[in-house]
């Protein structure tokens, strides 16, 4: 059966090489989700030659950023003032305080934990995702402006990180019990997954990662970063963000969610991507 390369297909493949990947990378994940090699080769080549890429896109894309270059400490967000407590520049990390009020908090824990099943990953070997043991939590996701404090603090981390609202996930709540824990990993979507391609299709490359702290576990928790050797507490109403300007190791993003050793800890997580996430 002949293999057509679709408008939208052709429009991801010119995405991924604008954001960096590799046309060798772009074609093993396309023989990995089911493409003949030959039709991967032909319609990376012809995306290059198009040079959409060159003339169109920026060579990196642009990434969410909150506006500290000037070293200020607070940052007034219209509904809230949010304080910058420490910055990283590589890995691009900032731990952010007063993000979130006690009241807020709550009631974002209360809405979903009905709703709470255990955590999944993306697959590696298939489309969709499935549990891994590497991810012990137990999580859910709100539509984007499912209630009126979603939308409310959807709006501003938007103002926070001067990224558009609409360019971001739902936002995702977990709960790790003592024990839990999420072992290191990135937030990009690795282009040797085979579920990659179709994910992309939803918005683009994740760009940029919000980890808010719903509540105070009384130990453990912490938000690990291996590479820098840096833990970021889970302090209710904190956060901390970290970008990522391309899906690959060298960003230093490698991170995980510290095993919980007393009480419980709650987060909610905003993922940025490129696009327009549908």
């Amino acid at each position: 059966m002949t293999q057509y390369v679709t408008p939208d297909l052709r429009r991801w493949i010119k995405e991924q090489l604008a954001a960096g990947q590799s046309a060798a990378d772009l074609v093993l994940s396309m023989t990995g989700a089911g493409w003949e090699q030959k039709v991967a080769v032909q319609a990376v080549a012809q995306a290059k030659l198009d040079g959409w890429f060159k003339k169109d896109a920026p060579k990196q894309p642009a990434l969410p950023e909150p506006n500290i270059e000037d070293g200020r400490c607070e940052i007034d967000v219209g509904d809230r003032v949010i304080q910058v407590l420490s910055t990283v520049q590589h890995p691009r990390v900032v731990v952010f305080g007063n993000l979130l009020d006690r009241q807020e908090c709550e009631t974002i824990i209360e809405a979903a934990r009905p709703r709470m099943e255990r955590s999944e990953t993306v697959a590696e070997a298939k489309d969709g995702s499935e549990v891994n043991a590497a991810r012990t939590s137990r999580g859910m996701f709100f539509e984007r402006g499912e209630n009126e404090v979603i939308a409310r603090v959807e709006a501003r981390i938007a103002r926070l990180v001067n990224w558009p609202v609409e360019n971001g996930e739902g936002l995702q709540v977990l709960n790790y019990q003592p024990g839990a824990e999420y072992q290191p990993h990135y937030d990009y979507f690795d282009a040797k997954h085979v579920s990659t391609p179709s994910i992309l299709k939803r918005g683009g490359q994740r760009l940029g990662t919000l980890v808010m702290y719903l509540n105070t576990p009384k130990r453990g928790g912490a938000t690990t970063f291996p590479d820098i050797r840096m833990a970021v507490q889970p302090i209710q109403g904190q956060a901390v963000f970290f970008s990522y300007d391309k899906p690959d190791p060298s960003t230093m993003t490698l991170h995980g969610g510290a095993p919980v050793l007393e009480g419980e800890k709650w987060v909610a997580t905003k993922w940025l991507r490129q696009g327009r996430f549908e």
